[in-house]
């Protein structure tokens, strides 16, 4: 077949490996390079990088809006369009040129967690498991039928960055046991979406990162997982802003005011909350690297005695 796909995060490139493994990718769709570090250098994305290395054509449009970006697309005659992260709005006059449509690989299951977001906002609501869909795309906002799908729990202790990892070589995985099936005849059977249980996963800013004291310790221990490694869940500790990476919830009785350090040791910092107490394990002072908490406190003595 011939597929053209389309992808820009680390999260896409498995996917694209699964997509060039027995078919003919004849171009890949990207996000332009853009500025990045210190330096403010242009950097190509992580599928520009797995493209470039595997000899394949790479295209960068700014949009696919244009009249020129149908003709570009249309002269791919591609059998398949595959997205995955893509990070651009397809328009309908997009979808309709490949000759079976265009698929979508989608870390969440549907119709819980449209948006940009599912990976983390899963694990912030506390969801027992997650999963991926290959969805036939249509206009709306991951609102297409769903191929097929797989799930797989979610850990007590996992982090948006482990689970992210998880579910990009699962993607892969689903889309390839599709593009198996079309090869053989065998289209998957489009499932429409209930649109019961609907929500949707709205994108990740760094200024929800903070964590509010008042709130249960369980839902501040979900954000310091769900955010790492990005936007990190931040703080303030001993008189300085520190970057959490790793904390657990105590159901622990308490009539401290929330943010209260209420004890400090070797184990960690306990921080009184408006339910319960989160103890923090591994912090990030800033400009340093992730340490313990232990070596936090040997360069804050004072909060021992707190």
């Amino acid at each position: 077949m011939r597929i053209v796909f389309a992808g820009t995060p680390d999260f896409a490139v498995p996917s694209l490996r699964a997509a060039a493994e027995r078919n003919e990718v004849v171009a890949v769709y990207t996000q332009p390079d853009r500025p990045a570090g210190r330096g403010r250098d242009l950097r190509p994305s992580p599928v520009k990088l797995e493209a470039v290395r595997r000899g394949l054509p790479v295209l960068q449009p700014e949009s696919l809006k244009s009249a020129l970006s149908r003709d570009a697309l249309r002269a791919l005659r591609p059998d398949l369009l595959v997205v995955v992260a893509y990070g651009l709005i397809l328009p309908q006059s997009i979808l309709d040129i490949p000759t079976f449509g265009c698929w979508n690989v989608h870390a969440s299951l549907l119709p819980r967690w449209r948006g940009a977001a599912p990976i983390q906002r899963a694990i912030e609501a506390g969801d027992s498991e997650t999963g991926v869909c290959l969805m036939q795309m249509e206009k709306g906002l991951d609102t297409g039928p769903v191929l097929l799908s797989q799930r797989i729990p979610i850990g007590d202790a996992e982090t948006g960055g482990q689970l992210h990892d998880k579910l990009a070589a699962l993607g892969a995985q689903t889309l390839s046991d599709g593009l198996g099936l079309l090869r053989a005849g065998l289209k998957p059977v489009a499932h429409p979406q209930d649109e019961v249980g609907t929500t949707y996963a709205r994108k990740l800013d760094k200024a929800e990162a903070r964590l509010d004291w008042s709130q249960p310790a369980a839902t501040l221990a979900r954000k310091v997982r769900a955010f790492n490694p990005w936007p990190m869940a931040e703080a303030m500790l001993g008189g300085e802003r520190v970057r959490v990476h790793g904390a657990v919830d105590l159901p622990l009785a308490h009539d401290a005011l929330p943010g209260t350090v209420l004890a400090a040791g070797r184990e960690g910092i306990d921080v009184a909350c408006g339910q319960g107490a989160l103890r923090l394990r591994v912090l990030q002072r800033e400009g340093g690297k992730a340490i313990t908490a232990a070596d936090f406190l040997n360069a804050n003595p004072q909060l021992k005695t707190r």
